[in-house]
């Protein structure tokens, strides 16, 4: 029998999930949780063979706790809306097992937990066209301002944060609109979170 924990924010969803995966005669539901970090909770408490995970949950996103179970012997499915490349690189960096779209048939899903079993790992093909569709153009310090701007950091704010000039930042932002083909900020923010690149 597979046993089977499931982590996602929306009741409704997470109602449905269970009951589905109940019906198939070789897996069992035994544990539900509402973010990350219940599930860590659960995956202690149950020691399950799969954790089916949502990615953007409340107090522990699923990614946060894909990295934090990396260790552990239970094997990881994301099972999300976002087709975004940079949760695909994250999630493939975790060593999840497998990484689902929502809008794929009940049936695969069942299907997709059996083949993970005997030690395959899935990635939806959407994603995978994605991956290679479109890689991140900015630097890893460039994320690291991007980051303190969505946290509403102002420009010296930043440049305080990072050990930089005022100067300095205000050219990286320059750098980042124009690498993003973006007006302002407040566009360079949206496309980034779009994208999953903030990660």
């Amino acid at each position: 029998m597979i046993r089977i924990v499931i982590a996602e924010d929306q009741q409704l969803l997470l109602g449905a999930l269970g009951a589905l995966l109940d019906l198939e005669e070789d897996m069992t539901v035994v544990g539900k949780a509402g973010n990350g970090e219940e599930l860590l909770a659960l995956v202690k408490q149950e020691c399950p063979d799969i954790c089916l995970m949502d990615i953007e949950m409340p107090v522990m996103t699923g990614l946060d706790a894909a990295e934090y179970l990396r260790e552990d012997s239970c094997k990881i499915i994301i099972l999300t809306t976002f087709a975004r490349p940079g949760y695909f690189e994250r999630a493939r960096k975790a060593e999840v097992d497998g990484y689902l779209l929502k809008d794929s048939p009940s049936e695969d899903l069942a299907d997709s937990i059996r083949q993970i079993m005997k030690g395959k790992r899935l990635y939806s093909s959407e994603l995978i066209d994605l991956a290679f569709a479109e890689e991140n153009p900015l630097t890893k310090r460039e994320i690291e301002v991007l980051q303190l701007l969505t946290q509403g950091g102002t420009t010296k704010a930043i440049a305080k944060e990072l050990h930089l000039s005022n100067g300095t930042v205000r050219n990286y932002i320059s750098i980042i609109l124009d690498k993003l083909e973006v007006d302002n900020r407040i566009e360079a923010i949206a496309r980034v979170k779009e994208k999953g690149w903030l990660s």
